[in-house]
């Protein structure tokens, strides 16, 4: 399973297109992370990335925006932990809430208060995260084994190092910038399609 968070910074060419080929490949779902962005111009493209993810019926997932999730009448948000424990009461009427942890206690509370699966990491050295040591498949092995939702791991993961991320409990991965600078996005998801298949007759 792939999620996909956007950063219309490092798209290559039209993100709304980008957004369409993204979606056309049928992702677990489309985070629309975009934090730097005022809250109107956040609801407007979040309006606009949630119509073409109805075409393909793949979940958009506002990221943080609260506010915006509950206007825009979004069934999807994700956040980091420390605002999903702390706003949790207001999360009811989504039918799916995530969050990123950084730690196996944070994902045990998580999911103990209602998180319906959990973002994990970094896992490895990641341009996004410069200058910041990666937490490693230790603390994803740990985080897997406190709980019993999806896990999903973040931070430099590729072709290369995927299959160590399966392996090590994920249930699947998060992409950011693969996605959003690569010249074929369907070529991307097929190698991972790939990987996850054989890590699947592995298992079985």
């Amino acid at each position: 399973m792939i999620i996909c968070v956007t950063n219309r910074l490092l798209c290559k060419g039209n993100f709304l297109e980008r957004i369409e080929q993204i979606a056309k490949a049928l992702p677990y779902s489309i985070i629309l992370r975009e934090k730097d962005l005022p809250l109107e111009e956040y609801e407007q493209l979040a309006l606009e990335c949630e119509g073409i993810c109805r075409k393909y019926n793949v979940p958009l997932v506002i990221n943080s925006y609260i506010a915006a999730a509950r206007k825009l009448k979004a069934s999807y948000i994700h956040l980091p932990a420390e605002i999903f424990l702390k706003h949790r009461k207001e999360l009811s009427g989504f039918r799916q809430a995530g969050a990123s942890v950084h730690s196996a206690e944070e994902a045990k509370f998580s999911e103990i208060m209602g998180a319906d699966y959990l973002i994990a990491g970094h896992i490895f050295h990641t341009g996004c995260k410069r200058g910041v040591p990666p937490r490693g498949l230790d603390f994803l092995r740990q985080v897997c084994s406190a709980v019993s939702i999806p896990v999903f791991a973040i931070g430099g993961i590729s072709e290369s190092n995927a299959n160590e991320v399966l392996k090590a409990g994920a249930d699947g991965i998060c992409m950011m910038s693969q996605l959003m600078g690569c010249d074929n996005v369907e070529a991307v998801f097929e190698g991972y399609r790939e990987i996850f298949a054989e890590n699947k007759k592995l298992k079985d």
